[in-house]
């Protein structure tokens, strides 16, 4: 049969054996601006082949409400424009430190453990979602002269579940929207993973970051034919706010990336290129293990992953080691790298010196102020991305005792009377200093990334146990949400009132910030603690003292000469000036 299939040992197209020497790169942690170059930095690697996931709750916001799901074909015609082949992984989760997995949050608050099932309700939304979203892939098939030539079933699902009704029902769904090219699953070379996520009649793939001989061993004890392929070759690593900057050396990686090779398989580097969590898009993760409430490890902005491309595009000494270890299963040599993309020419800096206060901010942009019998959680007040004000009065009259945020997720920072009192966490879920009766205590809350991988995955944030008096429940708990997709509409944001100075106190800051030539840059804040920031209301992520991230990367389609607009939203103590680097 001609066209890309699966053989009995091989993959191939038109009756040839095929190699896929692939590479992910995500659309949507790349200005679509850049997705050519990108790809080109691909091809130069050595690569014939982009693997990209679809993340749902970017693309479907509030149930039946659609936004740019188109991008997901442009991205296809990109991928074809430079001459590569694409593997599509459509979910619905998709994991990849993505904020909660890329399940919207309307539908894991809805359905809870119930996602990731043939539960009936749940399986409704997916059904919708993909009927929505696969004629993007659909029409790029390799059949029909398109680049898409594997798509996946769910993803790393026996990490998670052993639904296998769930897992053929998303199989055939594939089939009935029109997926005719081969679909695969991929898991951990492990008995309970692979036998977890992988369905008969559909290909089985393996993820591993090494020892590749061991890991086909274990994946030919469950397929004994068929192609081998890593689908993930975890070349470099993610890192956490608060912890260490993961490397990964570049000859190790080489070495490893050729044992798969020398196995006669088919590799999928994760990542090519990383990109970027931009708007406030990274995920979690939870540590502990499964029996345990590890601590709440947010991902941090950058998405970087130590890859061969790095997150502005540039060439690192993995790309070369990579490139040399692929011309020789390549059957062509690579091109040349296209020229780098144009970085900022000068250095720029610039003080904000227009400020709104966090109250000031939520009055214009956040959501009208509802009472509640208990807290609500982010889920209730349908808030994907933000932050929640949270506000209660201690009856009186009465002794101070010690104020308790039980199932506090993930920070806050919390007021007594207007004054600042201490920021709460998980871990520190009690105030410094006890409250009196008659006191108004507000707790800004804010999400720092919903859990994308493992059994917590799916949990909701926000206040989710109550907040305590001593051991008494403080019942009607007032609530306004601000969604970081509030500031999408700039007309908004410029029209907020000032209300004083900053002087480092929470709030908007706004500014103006000069620069010549546009290009690539980086935007540090010096001083400043923690928040996000805008440029040209172009959402750069969230910044954050803890590091290891110090700076955020700011792609040059964004940036203009002249006067480019800075906003900052610091939620904790501000700095004086911010740059461009």
């Amino acid at each position: 049969m001609d066209g890309f299939r699966v053989g009995e040992d091989d993959f191939e197209l038109d009756g040839r054996p095929v190699r896929l020497l692939s590479g992910a790169l995500h659309y949507f942690r790349v200005h679509e601006a850049q997705w050519g170059h990108r790809l080109a930095m691909l091809r130069a690697m050595g690569l014939n082949c982009v693997e990209t996931y679809v993340p749902w709750n970017l693309h479907e916001p509030r149930p039946g409400t659609y936004r740019d799901v188109e991008a997901v074909g442009r991205f296809l015609d990109a991928a074809h424009e430079a001459g590569l082949w694409a593997i599509v992984r459509p979910g619905p989760y998709i994991c990849a430190e993505w904020e909660n997995g890329g399940l919207p949050h309307w539908l894991t608050g809805a359905v809870g453990a119930r996602a990731r099932t043939r539960d009936e309700e749940y399986l409704g939304h997916v059904n919708r979602w993909f009927h929505r979203l696969l004629p993007q892939v659909v029409a790029r098939q390799e059949s029909r002269g398109g680049p898409v030539i594997m798509v996946q079933v769910e993803n790393e699902y026996g990490s998670y579940g052993s639904d296998q009704v769930y897992l053929r029902h998303l199989a055939d769904l594939l089939r009935a929207e029109g997926v005719t090219v081969p679909l695969f699953t991929s898991d951990g070379p492990e008995d309970h993973m692979l036998t977890g996520g992988s369905i008969p009649g559909v290909l089985a793939t393996a993820n591993f970051g090494s020892g590749a001989r061991g890991a086909f061993e274990k994946l030919r004890e469950h397929r004994p034919g068929g192609p081998l392929m890593c689908m993930e070759f975890w070349c470099g690593w993610f890192d956490h706010w608060g912890a260490e900057h993961v490397v990964r050396d570049a000859d190790d990686a080489a070495a490893a990336l050729r044992e798969i090779l020398e196995c006669g398989a088919s590799v999928n580097l994760y990542m090519a290129h990383g990109g970027t969590n931009f708007a406030g898009w990274a995920g979690a993760n939870r540590g502990g293990g499964p029996l345990h409430d590890g601590e709440l490890q947010p991902d941090v902005t950058s998405y970087d992953y130590d890859a061969p491309v790095d997150e502005s595009g540039r060439a690192t000494p993995k790309f070369w080691a990579f490139r040399k270890v692929l011309a020789e299963y390549a059957s062509t040599p690579p091109p040349q790298p296209p020229p780098p993309l144009p970085s900022l020419a000068e250095p720029a800096s610039a003080a904000l010196p227009t400020w709104s206060s966090l109250d000031a901010v939520l009055d214009v942009l956040g959501t009208p102020e509802s009472e509640h019998p208990v807290p609500p959680t982010f889920e209730d007040l349908d808030v994907d991305r933000g932050l929640v004000r949270y506000a209660v009065t201690v009856p009186g009259p009465r002794e101070p005792y010690p104020l308790t945020v039980r199932g506090l997720r993930d920070r806050a920072v919390a007021y007594v009377d207007g004054d600042r009192a201490g920021v709460l966490t998980e871990d520190t879920p009690t105030l410094p200093a006890p409250v009196a009766g008659h006191a108004r205590v507000e707790l800004w809350v804010e999400s720092l990334g919903r859990v994308n991988y493992g059994p917590r995955t799916g949990e909701p944030k926000g206040i989710t146990g109550g907040i305590l008096h001593e051991r008494q429940y403080l019942h009607g708990v007032r609530a306004r949400a601000l969604r970081l997709d509030a500031f999408d509409v700039l007309s908004a944001v410029r029209e907020l009132p000032a209300t004083g100075a900053g002087n480092g106190r929470p709030g908007l800051y706004r500014g103006v910030i000069e620069i010549g030539t546009p290009g690539d840059a980086f935007l540090d804040l010096p001083g400043w603690t923690r928040g996000f920031a805008w440029l040209n209301g172009f959402n750069l992520g969230r910044y954050w003292s803890a590091g290891p991230q110090t700076s955020l990367y700011v792609p040059g389609p964004v940036l203009r000469a002249g006067a480019n607009e800075v906003w900052v939203l610091e939620l904790e103590e501000g700095g004086e000036r911010v740059g461009l680097v």
